[in-house]
């Protein structure tokens, strides 16, 4: 139990750093807030990592630290549900409704889309 803990909290962390890393580069060097770009962004790739992730624990019988060090921890920390709601009602705030919708709908639909097409890959592919 003690490593799977420590697998998680290693990969939590990596993937709360390469968030802010992406943060960084979209918002402050990239393109303006005007839209949660970041976020939406790290989701989606999440999304397609968790899928591609779970696809190759089972495909090469990963153990189960290295398992939830990539899953819970990696995207874990990487993805942000909170991050996302706090940018939709801001998007709210800002009386952008029909962004906001539209990042709703995009962002669900693409991070299930993305987390099938990672394990389809993952299963297929590699």
């Amino acid at each position: 139990m003690t490593k799977e803990i420590i697998a998680i909290f290693l990969g939590g962390g990596l993937g709360s750093v390469l968030r802010y890393g992406v943060q960084l580069c979209m918002h402050e060097r990239i393109a303006a807030y005007h839209f949660p770009w970041a976020t939406f962004t790290v989701n989606i790739v999440g999304s397609f990592l968790i899928g591609l992730f779970y696809a190759l624990s089972a495909k090469f019988n990963l153990s189960a630290e290295m398992r939830l060090f990539l899953t819970a921890g990696l995207c874990g920390g990487f993805t942000t549900f909170s991050t996302f709601s706090n940018d939709s009602l801001l998007l709210v705030r800002q009386g952008e409704w029909v962004m906001c919708l539209g990042y709703i709908i995009l962002s669900v639909i693409l991070g299930i889309v993305a987390c099938l097409a990672g394990g389809y890959l993952g299963e297929t592919k590699l």
